[in-house]
């Protein structure tokens, strides 16, 4: 159906205005009654966050989304506007979306009383109504509400009574859209001050300016709880006048987690040709993430964002990439020893207290991924801690570890290099006496494929809880007995 270009067709096919607000409360209802989602690729949030934002967009209000960096509040914003119409119409040329039937503006208002019913008419897609802002603190009143321009009132002869002098900010040029501020408490108080009007009376007030602006607009702001600490804060104002607060909250199951990474993670055609990827790698990455969450030298009021997991499994693809394409292999299997691929994500994205950084966040990176290991070895077998070595005689008594690291005690030693071959991690691994029947006794149904990724697993896993010796050397690892590296030191 073609679109009518005046206010008179639009009047002719039944228009009628109505709010943002109302708009979103009658798309969100359908999507209800149809049980369609309003959010894709936001997982988690089914029984918290989701219901809670349904409510407030029912109820008309401004939203206000607070939890730690990484929790998709930003995403969120942006898919709200789903919930719009796919057009509305504004009379053309306006700066600020005028509403036909009402128009708020000066242009608005005398483009309908000098062309009544053939005022022409456009049409604004929903895509074009979402604006977002990051919050800044040079971000000034004049930004974001506006200013009078001088240089207009000059070369237009006009007094800076007349409304036509004003230059409008980024909000009354959002009018009739979703409008977002990210990242609100670094707004400076004063300027947060200026948003009162707006969020409570729905009007802006420029410089004194005697106008009235009955702005129609949903409002959705981000925060970061560290904000109100390290950087400014919401004044309580301005908290007051928002609507809902709604918390967000990382995946609350290792299971969630590995979901929401694989589906962020990008992985492009050539990686998929050549990388061969195990369960256990981006197990042991979620591990990692949560064990920084609650390690000692990460800031956790600063949290750890789910972009670590996402950079992490993104560096493991490109590691192996790299490895294959050094040999010439045509794909290869992904190793522990490829974890080290991940540092730079981790060192990238974790903020660290005090004693972090006087660990240095390189030794802070290793640490976690010792942990993550140590938290998934024992899922998978027993816990070399709770293994008798003695019996009550003082007789050795051989343990399900025994033969491998028996193999160590004899003064072996062997290295791990990063960018071996398959065929050349697969010798060396083959080499440990012990370690490959250990495999076949313990993990009888494991793919022939990935039996060796176990196998180092093993080693790994028993450096973890101190039973062999792991040292990190530019070129890769290298595994020996824990008493003759003591002894040697």
């Amino acid at each position: 159906m073609t679109q009518p270009t005046t206010l008179g067709q639009l009047k002719a096919n039944g228009y009628t205005s109505q709010s943002i607000h109302e708009e979103l409360k009658a798309n969100l209802r359908e999507r209800l009654v149809s049980k369609q989602p309003i959010f894709v690729g936001i997982l988690g949030y089914e029984n918290s966050v989701i219901p809670d934002f349904e409510r407030a967009i029912l109820s008309g209000h401004s939203i206000n989304l607070l939890g730690l960096r990484g929790q998709a509040k930003t995403k969120m914003a942006r898919q709200l506007t789903g919930l719009l119409d796919e057009y509305i119409p504004y009379i053309a040329g306006s700066e600020v979306n005028d509403d036909p039937l009402a128009p708020l503006s000066y242009y608005g208002k005398q483009q309908v009383i000098e062309h009544g019913d053939n005022t022409p008419i456009a049409w604004l897609h929903r895509d074009e109504r979402y604006i977002e802002k990051l919050a800044t603190p040079d971000v000034s009143v004049a930004d974001l509400i506006g200013d009078v321009d001088p240089i207009k009132a000059i070369n237009e002869k006009l007094s800076y009574n007349d409304e036509r002098v004003i230059h409008y900010g980024i909000i009354p040029r959002a009018n009739r859209c979703i409008f977002v501020i990210n990242e609100l408490p670094d707004l400076q108080p004063r300027i947060q001050v200026a948003l009162f009007n707006i969020l409570q009376e729905g009007d802006i007030q420029i410089r004194g300016f005697k106008m009235r602006m009955v702005l129609d607009m949903q409002f959705v702001f981000t925060a970061n709880p560290e904000d109100y600490t390290n950087r400014g804060s919401i004044v309580t104002p301005l908290k007051d006048r928002i609507g809902s607060q709604i918390l967000t909250h990382y995946p609350k199951s290792l299971a969630m987690s590995k979901s929401i990474t694989a589906q962020e993670a990008k992985m492009d055609e050539a990686k998929k040709k050549v990388v061969v990827m195990n369960d256990l790698i981006p197990t042991l990455i979620e591990r990692l993430v949560i064990e920084a969450r609650t390690s000692e030298f990460v800031d956790a009021k600063s949290g750890v964002s789910a972009r670590l997991a996402i950079s992490a499994l993104e560096n493991i693809y490109s590691g192996i990439e790299r490895r294959v394409v050094i040999n010439g292999d045509k794909k290869s299997l992904v190793r522990i020893s490829d974890l080290v691929s991940i540092i730079p994500a981790i060192t990238g994205k974790i903020e660290m207290v005090y004693e972090g950084e006087q660990e240095g966040p390189l030794h802070v990176a290793h640490q976690l991924i010792g942990k993550a290991i140590r938290a998934e070895f024992i899922q998978h077998f027993q816990n070399p801690e709770k293994l008798k070595t003695k019996d009550a005689d003082g007789n050795e008594i051989e343990n399900a570890f025994s033969r491998i690291t028996g193999y160590f005690e004899r003064g072996k030693t062997i290295e791990i290099t990063n960018d071996a071959s398959d065929k050349e991690y697969q010798r060396v691994l083959n080499s440990i006496d012990g370690l490959a029947l250990f495999i076949d006794e313990h993990m009888p149904d494991i793919r022939p494929l990935e039996k060796h990724l176990w196998m180092e697993f093993v080693l790994h896993g028993l450096a973890e809880y101190s039973k062999l010796s792991k040292n990190q050397m530019d070129e890769g690892l290298e595994f020996k007995d824990l008493f003759g590296s003591m002894m040697n030191f």
